[in-house]
């Protein structure tokens, strides 16, 4: 038995950005469905935060991925079994309100589970143990203890593991706690990762500009041979154009396929700029293509910059900046702690941008 393994799927994200919404489901109806339906696959196991904000979602998002996820599951008998994640739940200490009881409760095909619970896959126990806060933790840990199952899919924050690409994660579980399993798989954290036993299966998508250049897919669990397949997402919302007219003719912009940066974010890094009217004429066409956002960054000229992925880098997401800046900084109070509250408040802040 072959099972569809996804997590994080942040509908409502980005402010309820339908610019967003409809970008993930390029991925659901272009990739992800057409793979199900031509390997015969009828089984979803959903690791947590189906949607994106903890006590509301809206009215034309929910009802787009009624239509276009949920009811296609129904249709096509597809059943999938969802553990609470962080992001599905109303309150930070109890799973017990939740947006997955809420929403789905009409859906037969749909189990939704915020407890642990040991279920069998073609003869396959495997454990389901939903997000872990201070109301469950003891019951979690024990049942982790206690289970007879060696595979577990969960929503977990682990210890040592990078939540974010470069961003490592120093709160949460210790790693030791899963000593006794063969295979962990998690959602919550969004950048695809392992260490040989714990799998962060990463998120569907990309949401932020932290995820630029990182796979992104779903995975297919095989459950008698155990293999974990992973399903790249040829979709891409975040681009990076370097511009150097010392070496990029007109020729070579006049032939560059603007078009694929319809709908997308564009940063454009300006290695070398000596010609004012090509630069505005690449500008003039990202825009004529119909990018969503376009970004430029130049002036690197008190940065020493050894390749082309340090220049994105210096340019990149927000996070690393904060991230740097406080590593700078002499304070009374632990930096990873405050490094974790402001990832949370800046991913909150997302959350009011509206694009449309």
């Amino acid at each position: 038995m072959k099972i569809a393994l996804i997590n994080d799927t942040h509908a409502g994200a980005r402010g309820d950005s339908l610019l967003f919404n409809e970008f993930f489901f390029k991925f659901w109806e272009g990739t992800f469905f057409p793979y199900l339906k031509e390997n015969n696959i009828t089984q979803i196991v959903h690791l947590g935060d189906v949607v994106d904000r903890r006590k509301f979602i809206n009215y034309v998002i929910l009802n787009s991925w009624r239509k276009r996820f949920f009811d296609v599951l129904e249709k096509e008998n597809i059943k999938m079994d969802v553990i609470v994640g962080n992001h599905d739940v109303t309150y930070k200490n109890t799973n017990e309100i939740n947006a997955m009881h809420e929403l789905f409760d009409r859906y037969d095909n749909i189990n939704v589970f915020i407890d642990p619970v040991e279920r069998t896959y073609d003869g396959l126990p495997i454990t389901l143990m939903p997000w872990i806060n201070s109301s469950n933790y003891e019951n979690s840990l024990q049942f982790l203890q206690d289970t007879k199952s060696e595979i577990v899919f969960g929503h977990f924050e682990i210890s040592g593991f990078e939540m974010d690409r470069g961003n490592v994660c120093h709160a949460g579980l210790d790693k030791k706690i899963f000593d006794r399993f063969d295979m962990v798989l998690s959602g919550h954290f969004h950048h695809k990762s392992s260490d040989g036993t714990i799998h962060y299966l990463g998120n569907q998508y990309e949401i932020t500009w932290t995820d630029f250049n990182d796979p992104r897919g779903f995975h297919v669990f095989d459950t008698e041979t155990r293999d974990l397949t992973f399903i790249s997402n040829p979709c891409r919302m975040f681009y990076k154009i370097n511009y150097d007219d010392e070496s990029q003719s007109f020729e070579y912009w006049k032939a560059y396929d603007f078009s694929v940066h319809k709908d997308t974010y564009v940063k454009v890094v300006v290695v070398n700029k000596t010609n004012a009217y090509l630069f505005d004429y690449v500008l003039e066409q990202l825009n004529k293509a119909g990018v969503a956002d376009v970004a430029v960054v130049e002036d690197f000229s008190d940065t020493t910059i050894d390749d082309d992925q340090e220049l994105i880098d210096q340019a990149e997401d927000t996070m690393t900046i904060l991230s740097k800046y406080i590593d700078g900084l002499t304070l009374d109070v632990d930096s990873d702690k405050l490094k974790n509250l402001m990832r949370e408040l800046y991913v909150e802040s997302l959350n009011v941008e509206v694009t449309e």
